[in-house]
C-alpha cells in the first residue's frame, strides 16, 4: 500500500470494512455515536480518503465504497511498526509481545500452529 492512513482516516475506514458500502451520511451517524464527531468532521475525513484514492464515491446519496481492502492496510501498518520501533525484525516484535502478557494454553497454541504453518 502506497496510501498512508491516518488514524481518524482508518476511522472511516473501518466502518466502510464493517459493513460495507454505504452512504457518508451512515458513516457520519456511527462516528458521531462511537467517537462523538460531528457530519462535517467525518465528511472532511471522507473526502481526504477520496483524494487519497482509499475510497470511491458515487451517486445518489454519497455512497462509498472501500478501493483498499482492511488486510493490506494491516499489512503495511504491521511493516512499518516493525521497521520503526523494532529495527526490522519480526522476532524482536515476537518477543516483545510474548513478554508483555500472560498468555492462554489457547493462545499459546494458535501461535503455535501459526509458526508451524510458517516452517
Amino acid at each position: 500500500m502506497t496510501v498512508k492512513l491516518f488514524d481518524s482516516e482508518l476511522k472511516v475506514m473501518d466502518v466502510l470494512w464493517r459493513e460495507g458500502d454505504t452512504t457518508a451520511k451512515h458513516i457520519s451517524d456511527v462516528l458521531k455515536e462511537e467517537v462523538g464527531w460531528n457530519i462535517n468532521t467525518t465528511y472532511t475525513l471522507i473526502k481526504r480518503c477520496i483524494k487519497k484514492n482509499a475510497i470511491e464515491r458515487s451517486e445518489p446519496n454519497f455512497m462509498c465504497h472501500a478501493l483498499i481492502p482492511k488486510e493490506d492496510v494491516q499489512e503495511a501498518e504491521t511493516n512499518e511498526l516493525i521497521d520503526k520501533i523494532y529495527d526490522g525484525s519480526v522476532d524482536k516484535l515476537f518477543a516483545a509481545l510474548l513478554g508483555r502478557k500472560n498468555l492462554s494454553s489457547d493462545e499459546i497454541s494458535r501461535l503455535k500452529k501459526i509458526v508451524e504453518e510458517l516452517e
